[in-house]
C-alpha cells in the first residue's frame, strides 16, 4: 500500500501458506565476544517507514555493539504479501522484517514468524497494550509493536470562526453540536463524511466495546447483528446526515482531502497526512487547517479509532535469530523508537515516548486515542473480508439508505460468513 507520511494499513487480499525453513537459531548465529563479527543482518522495511537518518544511526550503533553489519532493503507495499510469503519459504529469508499489524496473525498461523516471548519480557514491559495486541497470536508473542497512526478530525479554522465557534469539542455531543452550528450559521458543509469511510466505523465499533466477528463453534461468523455494532452505526449515521457526501463511496472516491481543499467544508475525519492532499490542491488552505482528537462519549475518553501500523518480526527460518533480537533491542529502544516518532510523526509503542510528537499537530491529535484504539479482528480469516466489494461497506450504505442495522446485517451475513470460511 502506498504510504504518504502516515498511513493506516488495512490488509486485503490473500495470504499464502508459509513453509518455514530452519528456525532453530542454529547456523552461523553464534553469540559471544566476537560471535557476530563479520555477519550481515538483512532487514526489510517498507517504503517511507524508516528515514535514512534513522537507518544510518541505528546501523552505526548496531555495528558498534555487535560487530555485525545491517543491510536495509526497502520494499514497496504493492504486492508485499505474496513477496514476503515467498521470501519466508526460501532458504535465506530476510532476518527481520516490517509487517502490517493486521497481517501479523496470518503469518504467525502459517509458521513464518519466530517466537519473541523472551524479547517481550526483556524490553516490552511498557509497550502500550492496545498497540501490542496485533503482535500476539494464540497467546504467543510473534512480533513487536513498532509504530502506529490513527484518524483525527481535520477542521477548517475559518469556517469554524465564521460560525462563531471557539475552541474544539471534547465530547461527541459537543462535536455534533458544533457541526450543527456550522450548518445553521454558514453556507459550508458541516462535515464531509462519505457513507463508506469504514475504518472510522471500525473505530466507533471499538469505542462501543464490540467486535465485527464472533465465534460460532470452531469458526468465526459475522457479528454485525450485535446491538453494540448497531449503536456504532447509528452514531455514524447521525453524523453522516450532516454531510452531502455520497452514501455509496469511500473517503478516497473522491479524495476527501481534495473536497476539503475547496474551503467550504467544516471538517472531515482522516489521517493527518491527508492535509497534504488538501494543501497540494489548494496551497492557500494550509494556514486554515487545524486538528483535534475525535471526541468520545465522555470528555475523559477519546472515541475509539482503528490503529493502523507496523510490527517488526523475525523470520522463523532465519539462521541469525539471536542477532536479529539484538537488532530489535536497539530498534525498539527509547532512543530509536523516539527518533522514529519525531522524524515520521508516528505514534510510538510506549505512551512515555509520545513527548517526541510535540510540535507535530496531527500526531499530537492522534496520540491520545492510541490507548483506546484497536484493529479489525486479529484472525487469519479476516484477510478475505476486505476484498472488494467489502461487505462492511455494503452494510453501511444499506443503513444510510434506510434499512435498520439488523436488516442490513442480515443482507450481508451470507457473503461475510462465506469470506470468513475461506481457507488461508
Amino acid at each position: 500500500m502506498k504510504r504518504k507520511l502516515i498511513s493506516a494499513i488495512g490488509v486485503a487480499g490473500m495470504v499464502f501458506s508459509v513453509a518455514a525453513c530452519g528456525g532453530d537459531g542454529g547456523g552461523d548465529d553464534k553469540a559471544g565476544a566476537d560471535g557476530y563479527a563479520g555477519q550481515t543482518l538483512t532487514v526489510w522495511v517498507m517504503d517511507g517507514s524508516s528515514p535514512d537518518q534513522w537507518q544510518k544511526d541505528l546501523a552505526t550503533e548496531f555495528e558498534a555493539k555487535t560487530e555485525a553489519k545491517v543491510k536495509f532493503e526497502v520494499q514497496q507495499w504493492n504486492g508485499i504479501q505474496q513477496r514476503l510469503t515467498t521470501a519466508l519459504s526460501e532458504e535465506n529469508p530476510p532476518d527481520v522484517f516490517e509487517i502490517g499489524n493486521t497481517q501479523t496473525p496470518a503469518y504467525a498461523k502459517t509458521g513464518g514468524l519466530a517466537d519473541l516471548a523472551g524479547l517481550k519480557s526483556e524490553i516490552g514491559g511498557e509497550w502500550t497494550e492496545s498497540l501490542n495486541e496485533s503482535s500476539v497470536y494464540d497467546g504467543k508473542q510473534y512480533a513487536a509493536p513498532w509504530y502506529f497512526a490513527n484518524r483525527v478530525v481535520l477542521y477548517n479554522k475559518k469556517v469554524w470562526a465564521d460560525a462563531g465557534l471557539k475552541g474544539t469539542p471534547k465530547t461527541r455531543d459537543e462535536f455534533y453540536d458544533a457541526l450543527k452550528t456550522i450548518g445553521d450559521k454558514t453556507d459550508a458543509e458541516p462535515i464531509y463524511l462519505p457513507g463508506q469511510n469504514w475504518y472510522h466505523f471500525v473505530g466507533l465499533v471499538i469505542g462501543e466495546g464490540a467486535e465485527l466477528v464472533k465465534k460460532d463453534g470452531d469458526k468465526y461468523v459475522s457479528n454485525l447483528d450485535d446491538p453494540k455494532v448497531a449503536a456504532a452505526m447509528e452514531t455514524y449515521k447521525k453524523f453522516q446526515a450532516l454531510s452531502k457526501a455520497p452514501k455509496d463511496k469511500d473517503e478516497a472516491t473522491p479524495q476527501q482531502g481534495e473536497v476539503f481543499a475547496k474551503g467550504d467544508v467544516g471538517a472531515f475525519i482522516g489521517m493527518g497526512w491527508e492535509a497534504g492532499i488538501a494543501i497540494e490542491a489548494n496551497p492557500k488552505i494550509e494556514k486554515q487547517i487545524g486538528y483535534f482528537t475525535i471526541p468520545g462519549a465522555a470528555a475523559d475518553k477519546p472515541e475509539g479509532v482503528f490503529l493502523g501500523g507496523s510490527n517488526l518480526a523475525v523470520a522463523a527460518g532465519s539462521q541469525k535469530q539471536e542477532l536479529a533480537k539484538e537488532f530489535l533491542k536497539l530498534a525498539l529502544s527509547d532512543k530509536f523508537e523516539g527518533q522514529l516518532a519525531k522524524l515520521n510523526g508516528v505514534i510510538p509503542n510506549k505512551e512515555s515516548l509520545q513527548s517526541n510528537l510535540e510540535g507535530n499537530a496531527p500526531a499530537e491529535a492522534a496520540a491520545p486515542a492510541a490507548a483506546v484504539g484497536g484493529t479489525t479482528p486479529l484472525i487469519p480469516e479476516w484477510a478475505a473480508v476486505e476484498n472488494a466489494p467489502n461487505p462492511i461497506k455494503t452494510y453501511m450504505t444499506a443503513v444510510l439508505n434506510g434499512k435498520s442495522p439488523a436488516e442490513a446485517a442480515e443482507q450481508v451475513e451470507g457473503e461475510f460468513n462465506k469470506r470468513l470460511a475461506q481457507q488461508q
